[in-house]
């Protein structure tokens, strides 16, 4: 039985605990903030609740493996899953409407073409046709199998290139290559809104990006009943049913090295704990930003080339009940330089204090530097999602704002980690989930595969598995 220190309560951390606790092993958590979760927090105030994290789940199949593996009770039995549909109901700059459907390649196409005229839904279809290419090429690599020594293969660009002879230009980035293949602006505006919601300008945005869409749109959107915090409830209770223990207000201020090998951590007070192995579930541009690990070595650590983006979040309690014809997640595309704004509105009882009120969530994606007056960013995003919430100005009790400063705050980076993208060099692959330091792994958002609720998940099963299994390990199965 191996002792264990895991650093920071996220998912990924957790998802880890969990696993390595069935193995057999000594699992301690320390998490310097007071809960469990990592972004996946709720904000609550007179009888409303909100997401202030993830408000959506793509991929369950990656929690359910995990509940699988570590006790008796499947996901199910401990939170609700409803498919969402339609997925999205997306509000175009011209005014045009359409509602997508939930994992439906067809009732897509067919909702595209009604909405934005013939042949608009072929060419997405299309489009999406290729990203499945991209898909199957760096699924395995990207997904399930730890990250290799050599990632050259995942630097080169997976998006297969259409042969055409007139092109004179390399297109390289998401957003030129919806431009180029999808001649119309609003596909542009669709397809560049799945790139903004993982936390990645399309302009900056390798090609490959375009599996964003096509895993959404492939495996299909999911609401957990109480919100995404409700998953995190269930992941921190399994924990406890494995005998994980959490330290909560204890912060991890170094990794101690002994012989060229992680031997435990130092707390904030002095006190030395010993380890066999350390999961670091904290940001990795934190840890080695802090000099929580040697930074004599950051020679060695990965390297974050793309814009720095974060995310506006404001809470919007409303009075008045929700329509019926609402749909959950709602996403509008201004012209300009407006952010695109997604407006949720899950119909849950215990996010409200009856049938006569209504929470709703509003989220963007903005660059954080420069600098920018968060106060009229939220404006705008208020105003935006008035196209999807009738009257809302009217029925708006107060609104609470969470922006790109709350998330320094709360996690060490302003900014929220996108998944692993192949191409671009590899500047979109994140840090491996084993360390340079023997001993040390890397867990959450920050490390292999990349950021987002399933990824996260994904990177505690691949941490697990090398400390487990080892050199023999070959990915989740």
């Amino acid at each position: 039985m191996a002792r264990i220190v895991v650093i920071g309560a996220g998912m990924g951390a957790m998802a880890a605990a969990a696993r390595l606790a069935v193995a057999g092993h000594r699992v301690t958590v320390y998490e310097r903030g007071g809960t469990y979760g990592g972004a996946v927090r709720r904000f609550e105030r007179d009888g409303f609740g909100f997401d202030t994290g993830p408000g959506l789940l793509h991929l369950p199949a990656v929690y359910r493996d995990l509940f699988v593996k570590t006790g008796k009770k499947p996901l199910e039995d401990l939170v609700e899953l409803t498919q969402v549909d339609p997925a999205s109901r997306h509000v175009f700059a011209d005014g045009t409407r359409v509602d997508l459907p939930n994992a439906s390649r067809a009732g897509t196409v067919s909702a595209l073409d009604a909405a934005l005229g013939a042949g608009a839904g072929e060419r997405w279809g299309d489009f999406l046709g290729r990203a499945r290419e991209a898909w199957d090429r760096t699924r395995r690599p990207l997904l399930e199998e730890p990250q290799a020594a050599d990632t050259s293969p995942l630097a080169r660009e997976p998006y297969p290139a259409l042969k055409a002879p007139f092109l004179r230009r390399r297109t390289t980035t998401l957003d030129q290559i919806g431009r180029r293949e999808l001649h119309d602006l609003r596909l542009v505006a669709l397809l560049d809104s799945y790139a903004w919601a993982y936390g990645f300008d399309p302009a900056t945005a390798p090609a490959s990006a375009a599996v964003l869409p096509y895993m959404e749109q492939t495996f299909g959107t999911w609401y957990v009943k109480g919100g995404i915090r409700a998953l995190a409830d269930a992941v921190y209770e399994r924990c406890l049913e494995r005998r994980v223990e959490f330290a909560f207000g204890a912060e991890v201020t170094a990794v101690r090295e002994k012989d060229g090998r992680t031997v435990g951590i130092e707390l904030a007070g002095g006190e030395v704990v010993e380890a066999d192995h350390v999961v670091a579930g904290a940001p990795v541009p934190a840890l080695y930003g802090d000099h929580v690990v040697a930074w004599e070595r950051q020679d060695d650590w990965p390297r974050y080339q793309h814009d720095v983006t974060g995310r506006v979040t404001v809470c919007l309690a409303l009075r008045g009940a929700r329509e019926a014809e609402a749909a959950h997640r709602t996403v509008v595309h201004e012209a300009g330089d407006h952010p695109t704004t997604t407006v949720l509105r899950p119909d849950d009882p215990s996010l409200r204090p009856d049938g006569n009120h209504e929470s709703v969530t509003v989220t963007a994606t903005v660059n954080v530097y420069p600098e920018h007056d968060w106060s009229e960013i939220a404006e705008e995003m208020v105003k935006a999602a008035e196209s999807a919430v009738p009257g809302l100005r009217d029925r708006l009790l107060w609104q609470e704002v969470r922006t790109p400063d709350d998330t320094l705050r709360e996690t060490g980076v302003p900014e929220v980690p996108g998944p692993a993208l192949a191409g671009d060099g590899g500047d979109f692959l994140p840090a491996a989930n084993r360390s340079p330091l023997p001993g040390l792994y890397f867990a959450g958002g920050w490390s292999h595969p990349g950021g987002g609720l399933a990824h996260a998940g994904m990177s505690g099963a691949l941490v697990a598995g090398l400390i487990v299994e080892g050199d023999d390990f070959r990915g989740s199965r």
